[in-house]
């Protein structure tokens, strides 16, 4: 079909599973279901708009009530790439699954790469260098890092090289340069993330901030970003989208302070009138679901922040213009009642269909890959897919 979308949001909740994968134990992940069991441990959430739109017609979710009419199309993605992190899911999302994992180190780094981080930054040490915890390894090690100027180095399941220093005793500009010296180190071992995590206060009470930045690969071919921004249409990165791509396919960066200042800020993108958002692909991602209480186990904090979303999506609503088109999807699962690890879990993921351009909500089944969200976005605004996915756009606009 011809392109008939003006302007499309993808809006990623960074972490809400709904339902473990069929290979989800070979992942250490057998039963996880983020969704059903926080809303069995905290209870069912105050979520109108997402229950009408069909959240809990989804196949697998039973933990929120189903609507007898969803008015949103509905659906969850299986992820193919043999991955469970955020740039895996982001990546697949925009045609680009991943065909070999990335590689982990459940025994910290080795030698070489440490040493050879040492000698490029001029650093005296790094502490931990281990899998570990964000909060924890802060509250074990930061007195420390702060009396003998080491940097805290961590990992955990993902692939990431997580760097946490304190932003006033350490410097925020210089967390950020050895970030980037440990990136270019490790490109050759393909590492996905590099991450700086900055922290502040005092021991005891130390704290990490949105001062965070990803150092990522590139994507290994070329994604619906890339066709996107060819073709002249603007891509709206909106919190750490920039940053998972490595800028690439990237017209605009917005940096935010979580879900609610990311909300805020889509909100007004969509309300703007001239030229900064008339045309194009408003990407976001939600990190507090995963940052703040999937990896913390916090279920009720989980509950909350979806309330919160559910009353931020309906004002965004009421914001949008006819030819607008919204998708709301995870990158992975996060499920905070699994209590023998604090990492991401292997899951499927939803998809939701709205906005003025969408039409009569349908049941979009299970889709064959997470691909299938970025070919729906390519074939809105009338670009080639680059890589893998099948469009959903005819079902979910019923034309």
């Amino acid at each position: 079909m011809s392109a008939t979308i003006e302007r499309a949001f993808v809006l990623v909740l960074d972490s809400l599973g709904v339902g473990a994968l069929p290979d989800a134990a070979n992942f250490g992940d057998g039963g996880a279901h983020t969704l059903d069991h926080l809303v069995a441990a905290a209870g069912e959430p105050d979520t109108p708009r997402l229950r009408e739109l069909g959240l809990g017609n989804i196949a697998g979710v039973t933990g929120i009530s189903a609507s007898a009419s969803p008015s949103g199309s509905f659906g969850r993605c299986l992820e193919v790439s043999p991955g469970k992190d955020t740039s895996t899911g982001h990546w697949e999302m925009m045609c680009c699954p991943l065909k070999e994992a990335f590689p982990v180190y459940p025994g910290g780094f080795p030698p070489e790469i440490i040493e050879a981080f040492l000698e490029a930054t001029g650093l005296p040490g790094v502490l931990s260098n281990s899998v570990a915890s964000g909060t924890e390894v802060i509250e074990e090690y930061g007195l420390e890092h702060i009396e003998t100027g080491q940097p805290i180095v961590y990992t955990s399941a993902d692939s990431v090289f997580q760097v946490a220093a304190h932003e006033e005793h350490f410097g925020l500009e210089r967390l950020y340069e050895i970030c980037q010296v440990a990136r270019e180190i490790l490109r050759p071992h393909g590492l996905g993330r590099v991450i700086a995590r900055p922290f502040v206060g005092d021991p005891g009470s130390f704290e990490r901030t949105y001062n965070r930045k990803d150092y990522s690969l590139e994507p290994p071919r070329p994604t619906a970003l890339d066709a996107l921004t060819a073709a002249g249409i603007p891509v709206l990165g909106v919190g750490k989208i920039s940053d998972i791509f490595a800028g690439r396919g990237v017209t605009q960066d917005f940096h935010t302070e979580g879900n609610r200042d990311g909300m805020r800020r889509v909100i007004d993108l969509a309300k703007s009138e001239g030229a900064q958002f008339e045309r194009g692909l408003l990407f976001l991602n939600l990190v507090d679901f995963d940052m703040l209480y999937g990896h913390r186990r916090d279920p009720q904090g989980y509950r909350r922040a979806l309330e919160e979303f559910d009353r931020d999506l309906i004002e965004l609503e009421r914001a949008l213009r006819p030819g607008d088109l919204v998708v709301l999807c995870a990158d992975h699962g996060n499920d905070p009642t699994f209590t023998s690890t604090t990492d991401h879990t292997r899951e499927y993921t939803p998809v939701l269909v709205t906005g003025p351009a969408a039409g009569p909500g349908v049941d979009l089944g299970t889709r064959s890959s997470m691909a299938d969200i970025g070919a729906t976005i390519c074939e809105a605004f009338g670009v080639a897919v680059p890589g893998s996915g099948s469009s959903f756009l005819a079902e979910a606009t019923g034309r």
